[in-house]
């Protein structure tokens, strides 16, 4: 896929912004597991909470490939960072796609314009990728709902601002008996239970959150009650052609370390990369590297056409992220024992990259979709 002038001059403007603003903080951000709220803020401001949202909403107003595009830049100077803007704007995209105008006039603007933090609250202890199992109850009261669970493994649900939560409010309904609601961090009932000491992704907080008589008025109700399992299925496709382009960023920063380390360093009187052994392991990184980034390019590009891409994300999703793993290791292998240590940045972009094969479905969840869409092709 060729980028149009638009699509080029985005991702050439954000990976300029993630390197000057981001990459050379993210060694202390992820040892000290600081949270980069000054820089989210400045990204927000250029319009990155709300890449695909509607200007008429404070967003950029652009499409699913532009968002894309962002985050594999972001990812390049953090990989934490870009997934705490990649649930911003999967948040953002729910109300927009969902909510009503008052929703989105009080929740979707300040997320857009980068005011505000999203989460997204649809993991349980005991469900991952099975949503329709999920046993957060909300309860009709004369005020509204009052909500009661445990949610697991929430990105940035202690510094977000706004929470996409999913309940059940009809247990006899099965998956037509899950509603979506919109919860203000700051709401009563709403705690913070725990915080997940993590390989990679520090700076990143992921969070248990407990639910407890946390009453919502019955404005917070997104759609209609019944509607939250079509709400959560709708924002999967995205969700993989984002994890892919994260993948993809990671795995290129990591290439280009490993190829400035391999003009520097000098073995037997040349430059390592001299030596056809490195040599091939990085023209191997860029070919992977490259492929991956086409395939969630073109899921993308279906996307915004408007045609079923849900094959063509999980294979981006599913190519990207087992690519990157690689690629980071080899990265790490090019740089020999210094790989190893966290005096440079290959070591840190390898925790950070490894948990792109387990959310947003874990690869074999992916297998299995695109396993099911081959066997029923015509």
């Amino acid at each position: 896929m060729i980028l149009g002038a638009e699509h080029r001059l985005l991702f050439e403007s954000v990976r300029q912004v993630a390197q000057r603003e981001l990459a050379p903080h993210a060694a202390h951000w992820d040892r000290t597991q600081h949270f980069p709220r000054e820089a989210l803020h400045a990204l927000g401001k250029l319009g990155l909470g709300g890449v695909a949202i509607a200007d008429t909403w404070g967003g950029a107003g652009m499409d699913s490939t532009a968002l894309a595009l962002a985050i594999e830049a972001i990812a390049y100077g953090d990989g934490a960072t870009s997934t705490i803007l990649a649930v911003t704007n999967l948040a953002a995209g729910i109300v927009q796609g969902f909510g009503h105008d008052a929703q989105r006039e009080t929740f979707l603007r300040p997320l857009a314009s980068g005011q505000q933090l999203g989460a997204f609250c649809l993991t349980e202890p005991q469900t991952g990728s099975d949503a329709s199992a999920i046993t957060t109850r909300a309860e009709k009261n004369a005020q509204g709902y009052v909500l009661n669970g445990v949610k697991q493994f929430i990105t940035s649900g202690k510094n977000a601002d706004i929470a996409i939560v999913f309940a059940v409010t009809d247990k006899l309904a099965g998956k037509k008996g899950i509603s979506a609601f919109i919860v203000p961090t700051h709401t009563p009932g709403y705690h913070v239970a725990r915080l997940e000491e993590k390989t990679g992704q520090r700076a990143s907080d992921t969070a248990q959150i407990i639910f407890e008589n946390c009453q919502i008025p019955a404005s917070a109700l997104l759609g209609s009650e019944g509607q939250g399992y079509r709400i959560a299925l709708s924002n999967l496709e995205s969700g993989r052609i984002n994890i892919a382009a994260q993948a993809v960023g990671m795995a290129q920063a990591a290439l280009d370390a490993a190829l400035t380390y391999a003009r520097e360093r000098r073995t037997f009187g040349q430059a390592i990369i001299n030596h056809q052994a490195v040599n091939f392991r990085l023209a191997d990184a860029a070919t992977q590297i490259e492929a991956a980034r086409q395939l969630y390019l073109h899921a993308a590009a279906l996307r915004d056409a408007g045609q079923p891409c849900l094959k063509e994300a999980s294979m981006a999703k599913l190519f990207a992220s087992e690519m990157a793993e690689q690629v980071c290791s080899e990265a790490i292998q090019i740089h020999g024992g210094y790989g190893y240590v966290n005096d440079f940045v290959v070591e840190r972009i390898w925790r950070d990259v490894r948990v792109c094969k387990i959310y947003e479905g874990a690869s074999d969840i992916q297998r299995m979709l695109i396993g099911r869409a081959i066997a029923t092709q015509a």
